[in-house]
Protein backbone atom coordinates (compact mmCIF):
# COMPACT_ATOMS: atom_id res chain seq x y z
CA UNK A 1 0.00 0.00 0.00
CA UNK A 2 1.35 3.62 -1.01
CA UNK A 3 1.25 6.24 2.08
CA UNK A 4 -0.71 8.43 1.70
CA UNK A 5 -1.48 11.89 4.06
CA UNK A 6 -4.70 11.77 5.42
CA UNK A 7 -6.99 14.35 3.94
CA UNK A 8 -8.98 16.70 6.10
CA UNK A 9 -11.15 17.13 2.99
CA UNK A 10 -12.63 14.01 3.76
CA UNK A 11 -15.28 14.26 6.19
CA UNK A 12 -17.48 11.42 5.26
CA UNK A 13 -17.90 8.27 3.06
CA UNK A 14 -20.71 6.69 1.45
CA UNK A 15 -20.41 2.77 0.81
CA UNK A 16 -22.58 0.97 -2.20
CA UNK A 17 -22.89 -2.83 -3.36
CA UNK A 18 -23.88 -3.06 -6.77
CA UNK A 19 -23.82 -6.32 -9.34
CA UNK A 20 -24.70 -9.52 -8.50
CA UNK A 21 -24.51 -9.92 -4.59
CA UNK A 22 -21.69 -12.34 -3.35
CA UNK A 23 -20.53 -13.89 -0.39
CA UNK A 24 -17.99 -11.63 1.47
CA UNK A 25 -19.95 -8.17 0.57
CA UNK A 26 -20.59 -8.08 3.88
CA UNK A 27 -17.54 -8.55 5.34
CA UNK A 28 -16.04 -5.48 2.99
CA UNK A 29 -18.85 -3.64 4.15
CA UNK A 30 -17.71 -4.34 7.90
CA UNK A 31 -14.72 -3.25 7.27
CA UNK A 32 -15.31 0.06 5.24
CA UNK A 33 -17.37 1.12 8.04
CA UNK A 34 -14.72 0.37 11.19
CA UNK A 35 -12.14 1.65 9.31
CA UNK A 36 -13.64 4.42 8.17
CA UNK A 37 -15.16 5.37 12.12
CA UNK A 38 -11.56 4.46 13.07
CA UNK A 39 -10.02 7.14 10.74
CA UNK A 40 -12.28 9.81 12.44
CA UNK A 41 -14.56 9.25 9.30
CA UNK A 42 -18.24 9.69 9.13
CA UNK A 43 -20.05 6.82 7.11
CA UNK A 44 -23.30 6.35 5.00
CA UNK A 45 -24.26 3.05 3.61
CA UNK A 46 -26.32 3.52 0.37
CA UNK A 47 -28.68 0.54 -0.20
CA UNK A 48 -30.23 -0.80 -3.30
CA UNK A 49 -26.86 0.06 -5.77
CA UNK A 50 -26.64 2.85 -7.95
CA UNK A 51 -30.64 2.54 -7.96
CA UNK A 52 -30.73 3.81 -4.19
CA UNK A 53 -28.25 6.35 -4.61
CA UNK A 54 -30.67 8.01 -7.07
CA UNK A 55 -33.80 7.37 -4.95
CA UNK A 56 -31.58 8.61 -1.46
CA UNK A 57 -31.73 5.40 0.47
CA UNK A 58 -29.15 6.47 2.35
CA UNK A 59 -28.40 6.11 6.04
CA UNK A 60 -25.56 6.41 8.90
CA UNK A 61 -23.96 3.54 9.95
CA UNK A 62 -22.10 3.08 13.02
CA UNK A 63 -19.79 0.47 14.21
CA UNK A 64 -23.40 -1.14 15.41
CA UNK A 65 -24.86 -1.75 12.10
CA UNK A 66 -22.35 -3.84 10.87
CA UNK A 67 -22.23 -6.27 14.10
CA UNK A 68 -22.46 -9.72 13.43
CA UNK A 69 -23.17 -9.53 9.62
CA UNK A 70 -19.65 -10.60 8.49
CA UNK A 71 -20.81 -14.03 8.85
CA UNK A 72 -24.19 -13.78 6.51
CA UNK A 73 -24.14 -14.23 2.68
CA UNK A 74 -25.89 -11.63 0.30
CA UNK A 75 -25.32 -8.09 1.06
CA UNK A 76 -26.71 -5.82 4.10
CA UNK A 77 -27.21 -2.51 1.54
CA UNK A 78 -29.30 -4.66 -0.88
CA UNK A 79 -28.30 -4.10 -4.71
CA UNK A 80 -30.37 -3.37 -7.85
CA UNK A 81 -30.07 -2.93 -11.53
CA UNK A 82 -30.23 0.71 -12.40
CA UNK A 83 -30.44 1.74 -16.16
CA UNK A 84 -31.14 5.62 -15.27
CA UNK A 85 -27.43 5.38 -14.08
CA UNK A 86 -26.00 4.23 -17.22
CA UNK A 87 -27.28 8.22 -18.55
CA UNK A 88 -25.15 11.14 -18.05
CA UNK A 89 -28.60 12.95 -16.46
CA UNK A 90 -28.45 9.70 -14.13
CA UNK A 91 -24.62 10.21 -13.20
CA UNK A 92 -24.98 14.07 -12.52
CA UNK A 93 -28.08 13.77 -10.37
CA UNK A 94 -26.41 10.62 -8.09
CA UNK A 95 -23.25 13.61 -7.40
CA UNK A 96 -25.64 16.11 -6.82
CA UNK A 97 -27.29 13.61 -4.21
CA UNK A 98 -23.96 12.57 -2.93
CA UNK A 99 -23.35 16.69 -2.32
CA UNK A 100 -26.00 17.47 -0.73
CA UNK A 101 -25.89 14.14 1.98
CA UNK A 102 -22.31 15.91 2.36
CA UNK A 103 -20.40 12.56 0.67
CA UNK A 104 -17.21 13.81 -0.40
CA UNK A 105 -16.21 9.73 -1.52
CA UNK A 106 -17.92 6.56 -2.47
CA UNK A 107 -16.09 2.96 -2.29
CA UNK A 108 -17.91 0.79 -4.38
CA UNK A 109 -18.33 -3.36 -4.31
CA UNK A 110 -18.61 -5.14 -7.43
CA UNK A 111 -17.73 -6.16 -10.97
CA UNK A 112 -16.60 -4.35 -14.32
CA UNK A 113 -19.88 -2.93 -14.38
CA UNK A 114 -20.12 -1.10 -10.96
CA UNK A 115 -16.58 0.03 -11.43
CA UNK A 116 -17.76 1.48 -14.86
CA UNK A 117 -20.26 3.04 -12.91
CA UNK A 118 -17.71 4.54 -10.24
CA UNK A 119 -15.60 5.80 -12.77
CA UNK A 120 -19.23 7.85 -14.02
CA UNK A 121 -19.33 9.26 -10.35
CA UNK A 122 -15.63 10.57 -10.31
CA UNK A 123 -16.38 12.30 -14.17
CA UNK A 124 -18.71 14.46 -11.83
CA UNK A 125 -16.30 14.87 -9.30
CA UNK A 126 -17.21 12.05 -6.83
CA UNK A 127 -14.28 10.15 -5.21
CA UNK A 128 -14.69 6.98 -6.19
CA UNK A 129 -12.77 3.04 -5.06
CA UNK A 130 -13.61 0.10 -6.30
CA UNK A 131 -13.63 -3.12 -4.47
CA UNK A 132 -14.02 -6.35 -6.60
CA UNK A 133 -17.27 -8.60 -5.60
CA UNK A 134 -17.80 -10.81 -7.61
CA UNK A 135 -18.33 -15.14 -7.99
CA UNK A 136 -17.33 -15.07 -11.30
CA UNK A 137 -13.73 -14.45 -11.14
CA UNK A 138 -13.88 -12.66 -14.61
CA UNK A 139 -11.75 -8.90 -13.34
CA UNK A 140 -8.41 -8.62 -14.97
CA UNK A 141 -6.72 -6.43 -12.86
CA UNK A 142 -7.20 -8.82 -9.68
CA UNK A 143 -6.18 -12.77 -9.29
CA UNK A 144 -9.27 -12.62 -6.27
CA UNK A 145 -12.37 -11.85 -6.37
CA UNK A 146 -15.26 -11.60 -3.35
CA UNK A 147 -17.52 -14.42 -3.33
CA UNK A 148 -15.52 -16.77 -5.50
CA UNK A 149 -13.81 -19.16 -3.29
CA UNK A 150 -17.45 -19.32 -1.54
CA UNK A 151 -19.05 -20.28 -4.53
CA UNK A 152 -16.87 -22.37 -6.38
CA UNK A 153 -16.63 -24.76 -2.46
CA UNK A 154 -20.93 -24.57 -2.91
CA UNK A 155 -20.60 -26.10 -6.49
CA UNK A 156 -18.24 -28.38 -5.11
CA UNK A 157 -19.83 -29.74 -2.71
CA UNK A 158 -23.13 -29.93 -4.35
CA UNK A 159 -21.45 -31.89 -7.77
CA UNK A 160 -20.17 -34.09 -5.26
CA UNK A 161 -23.39 -35.30 -3.84
CA UNK A 162 -25.32 -35.36 -7.15
CA UNK A 163 -21.84 -38.02 -8.47
CA UNK A 164 -22.95 -39.95 -5.75
CA UNK A 165 -26.54 -40.64 -7.10
CA UNK A 166 -25.19 -40.65 -10.72
CA UNK A 167 -22.51 -43.65 -9.76
CA UNK A 168 -25.72 -45.02 -7.86
CA UNK A 169 -27.43 -44.89 -11.31
CA UNK A 170 -25.16 -45.47 -13.63
CA UNK A 171 -26.19 -42.00 -15.35
CA UNK A 172 -24.41 -39.83 -16.95
CA UNK A 173 -24.68 -35.92 -15.63
CA UNK A 174 -24.78 -32.67 -17.00
CA UNK A 175 -24.55 -30.07 -14.39
CA UNK A 176 -24.04 -26.36 -14.90
CA UNK A 177 -22.39 -23.86 -12.66
CA UNK A 178 -22.30 -20.09 -13.05
CA UNK A 179 -19.83 -17.79 -14.57
CA UNK A 180 -21.36 -15.72 -16.59
CA UNK A 181 -18.72 -15.69 -19.68
CA UNK A 182 -15.91 -16.90 -18.01
CA UNK A 183 -15.30 -20.50 -17.22
CA UNK A 184 -13.20 -20.32 -13.83
CA UNK A 185 -15.84 -22.21 -11.61
CA UNK A 186 -16.20 -24.77 -14.17
CA UNK A 187 -12.65 -25.37 -14.76
CA UNK A 188 -12.19 -25.28 -10.84
CA UNK A 189 -14.88 -27.72 -10.02
CA UNK A 190 -14.01 -30.10 -13.10
CA UNK A 191 -10.69 -30.66 -11.82
CA UNK A 192 -11.55 -30.68 -8.23
CA UNK A 193 -14.78 -33.08 -8.63
CA UNK A 194 -12.75 -35.04 -11.31
CA UNK A 195 -14.95 -34.66 -14.33
CA UNK A 196 -14.70 -36.57 -17.63
CA UNK A 197 -15.42 -33.35 -19.16
CA UNK A 198 -15.44 -29.91 -18.45
CA UNK A 199 -17.27 -27.68 -20.82
CA UNK A 200 -16.22 -23.70 -20.73
CA UNK A 201 -16.75 -20.80 -23.08
CA UNK A 202 -13.13 -19.71 -23.67
CA UNK A 203 -12.14 -23.23 -25.18
CA UNK A 204 -15.36 -25.09 -26.06
CA UNK A 205 -15.82 -26.28 -29.92
CA UNK A 206 -19.22 -27.52 -29.77
CA UNK A 207 -18.70 -30.35 -31.06
CA UNK A 208 -20.68 -32.86 -28.94
CA UNK A 209 -19.39 -35.69 -30.81
CA UNK A 210 -16.33 -35.48 -28.95
CA UNK A 211 -18.08 -36.07 -25.71
CA UNK A 212 -20.28 -38.43 -26.74
CA UNK A 213 -17.37 -40.60 -28.41
CA UNK A 214 -15.53 -40.42 -25.07
CA UNK A 215 -18.65 -41.42 -22.95
CA UNK A 216 -18.72 -44.81 -25.60
CA UNK A 217 -15.20 -45.26 -25.21
CA UNK A 218 -15.49 -45.02 -21.36
CA UNK A 219 -18.23 -47.82 -21.29
CA UNK A 220 -16.83 -49.68 -23.39
CA UNK A 221 -13.61 -49.67 -20.77
CA UNK A 222 -16.46 -50.51 -17.87
CA UNK A 223 -17.03 -46.96 -16.33
CA UNK A 224 -20.12 -46.91 -15.68
CA UNK A 225 -20.92 -43.23 -14.99
CA UNK A 226 -20.20 -40.03 -16.98
CA UNK A 227 -19.84 -35.73 -15.44
CA UNK A 228 -19.91 -33.25 -17.31
CA UNK A 229 -18.91 -29.54 -15.75
CA UNK A 230 -20.47 -27.03 -18.22
CA UNK A 231 -20.14 -23.08 -17.98
CA UNK A 232 -23.29 -21.22 -17.47
CA UNK A 233 -21.62 -19.25 -20.53
CA UNK A 234 -22.20 -22.42 -22.97
CA UNK A 235 -25.75 -23.16 -21.07
CA UNK A 236 -28.49 -25.09 -22.71
CA UNK A 237 -28.06 -28.10 -20.33
CA UNK A 238 -31.20 -29.82 -20.85
CA UNK A 239 -31.02 -30.15 -24.60
CA UNK A 240 -27.60 -30.67 -24.59
CA UNK A 241 -28.55 -34.06 -21.93
CA UNK A 242 -31.17 -35.25 -24.05
CA UNK A 243 -29.18 -35.19 -27.24
CA UNK A 244 -26.28 -37.07 -25.67
CA UNK A 245 -28.92 -39.44 -23.97
CA UNK A 246 -30.49 -40.57 -27.76
CA UNK A 247 -26.72 -40.84 -28.84
CA UNK A 248 -25.37 -43.00 -26.21
CA UNK A 249 -27.84 -44.81 -24.53
CA UNK A 250 -27.47 -43.72 -21.47
CA UNK A 251 -29.61 -42.36 -19.22
CA UNK A 252 -28.81 -38.14 -18.98
CA UNK A 253 -29.96 -36.18 -16.88
CA UNK A 254 -28.91 -32.22 -16.25
CA UNK A 255 -28.61 -29.83 -13.29
CA UNK A 256 -28.67 -26.02 -13.32
CA UNK A 257 -26.77 -25.60 -9.84
CA UNK A 258 -27.80 -22.09 -10.70
CA UNK A 259 -28.25 -18.96 -7.79
CA UNK A 260 -27.33 -21.08 -4.64
CA UNK A 261 -23.33 -20.68 -5.80
CA UNK A 262 -24.02 -16.62 -4.73
CA UNK A 263 -25.81 -17.67 -1.23
CA UNK A 264 -24.82 -19.31 2.12
CA UNK A 265 -22.09 -17.83 4.69
CA UNK A 266 -18.70 -16.72 3.41
CA UNK A 267 -15.77 -18.76 3.18
CA UNK A 268 -12.61 -18.01 5.81
CA UNK A 269 -11.10 -16.73 2.73
CA UNK A 270 -13.56 -14.13 1.48
CA UNK A 271 -14.44 -12.85 4.91
CA UNK A 272 -10.51 -12.24 5.34
CA UNK A 273 -9.60 -10.85 1.98
CA UNK A 274 -12.76 -8.93 1.93
CA UNK A 275 -11.75 -7.45 5.16
CA UNK A 276 -8.31 -6.36 4.47
CA UNK A 277 -10.17 -4.86 0.88
CA UNK A 278 -12.80 -3.13 3.02
CA UNK A 279 -9.79 -1.48 5.19
CA UNK A 280 -7.25 -0.72 2.09
CA UNK A 281 -10.34 0.98 0.52
CA UNK A 282 -11.24 3.42 3.41
CA UNK A 283 -7.85 4.09 3.99
CA UNK A 284 -7.26 5.47 0.57
CA UNK A 285 -10.58 7.48 0.07
CA UNK A 286 -9.91 8.67 2.98
CA UNK A 287 -6.33 9.76 2.03
CA UNK A 288 -8.33 11.80 -0.86
CA UNK A 289 -7.52 9.06 -3.52
CA UNK A 290 -10.02 8.62 -6.43
CA UNK A 291 -10.36 6.63 -9.63
CA UNK A 292 -8.52 3.12 -7.96
CA UNK A 293 -9.20 -0.19 -7.76
CA UNK A 294 -7.92 -2.45 -5.00
CA UNK A 295 -6.45 -5.69 -6.31
CA UNK A 296 -5.00 -8.82 -5.09
CA UNK A 297 -1.51 -9.28 -7.35
CA UNK A 298 1.09 -11.40 -6.52
CA UNK A 299 0.29 -12.06 -3.32
CA UNK A 300 -0.14 -8.71 -2.05
CA UNK A 301 -3.28 -5.87 -1.58
CA UNK A 302 -2.70 -2.86 -3.97
CA UNK A 303 -4.69 -0.31 -5.19
CA UNK A 304 -4.53 0.59 -9.60
CA UNK A 305 -5.72 2.66 -11.80
CA UNK A 306 -9.61 1.96 -12.27
CA UNK A 307 -9.27 3.13 -16.03
CA UNK A 308 -6.19 0.82 -16.46
CA UNK A 309 -7.69 -1.83 -14.67
CA UNK A 310 -11.32 -1.99 -16.49
CA UNK A 311 -8.52 -1.92 -19.90
CA UNK A 312 -7.07 -5.13 -18.76
CA UNK A 313 -7.71 -8.48 -20.53
CA UNK A 314 -7.95 -11.92 -18.56
CA UNK A 315 -8.11 -15.31 -19.78
CA UNK A 316 -7.98 -18.75 -18.78
CA UNK A 317 -4.50 -20.26 -18.23
CA UNK A 318 -3.23 -22.10 -21.19
CA UNK A 319 -0.79 -24.81 -19.09
CA UNK A 320 -4.05 -25.26 -16.14
CA UNK A 321 -6.70 -25.87 -19.20
CA UNK A 322 -4.25 -28.61 -20.60
CA UNK A 323 -3.82 -30.32 -16.89
CA UNK A 324 -7.71 -30.12 -16.70
CA UNK A 325 -7.89 -32.18 -19.97
CA UNK A 326 -5.09 -34.70 -19.03
CA UNK A 327 -7.08 -35.30 -15.53
CA UNK A 328 -10.45 -36.26 -16.90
Amino acid sequence: MVEREFSEGIKTIGVITSGGDAPGMNAAIRAVVRKAIGNGVRVKGIKKGFQGLLSEEIADMEKKDVADIIQRGGTVLGTARCPEFRELEGQQRAAEICRKHKIDGVVVIGGDGTYRGAMDLTKQGINAIGIPGTIDLDIACTEYTIGFDTAVNTAMEAIDKIRDTSSSHERCSIIEVMGRNAGYIALWCGVANGAENILIPEYYDYNEQTIINSIIANRKKGKTHHLIINAEGIGHSTSMARRIEAATGMETRATILGYMQRGGSPSCKDRYYASIMGAYAADILCQGASNRVISYRHGEFVDLDMTEALAMQKKINDYQFEVSKVLT
